[in-house]
């Protein structure tokens, strides 16, 4: 897995089928400082964009375009590349966040969200993603 470091911005994975927030998520992620991987819609384009370059964390939605959905890829982004993401979506209830607990979530973001609070989650959630410099 690439090591990021001061001089390097953190990849960030974007997963959201929904083409507007998508957009509004990359921008404000990349002027926040983060390099954007995607944002792709599927579960299948996430899972083969996650394996060719390697983020450090990805910023989820549930539901999603296609048959698999956001619970299912993190789940498998955790178990083989040990992907943590942060999930931003309107499905936050109990069902739902048992089911994502074996991904070890980073954190919750409940739509509709502001930028603003998806940018301060992953800021959050990076020290615990990003390698300790010596």
């Amino acid at each position: 897995m690439p090591i990021t470091s001061a001089s390097t911005p953190p990849r960030i994975l974007v997963v959201e089928d929904d083409y507007f927030v998508a957009l509004d998520l990359e921008g404000g992620l990349r002027e926040a400082g983060m390099e954007v991987l995607g944002p792709v819609p599927t579960a299948e384009e996430a899972l083969a964009l996650a394996k060719a370059e390697h983020p450090i964390l990805a910023v989820m939605d549930i539901r999603l375009a296609g048959e698999k959905d956001g619970i299912d890829v993190a789940l498998e982004l955790y178990r083989a590349l040990g992907i943590r993401c942060i999930f931003a979506s309107a499905h936050m209830d109990s069902p739902h966040r048992q089911r994502a607990a074996a991904a070890e979530p980073l954190g919750w973001v409940q739509k509709p969200y502001t930028i603003g609070a998806v940018v301060a989650a992953v800021r959050k959630a990076l020290p615990e993603v990003q390698p300790r410099l010596a």
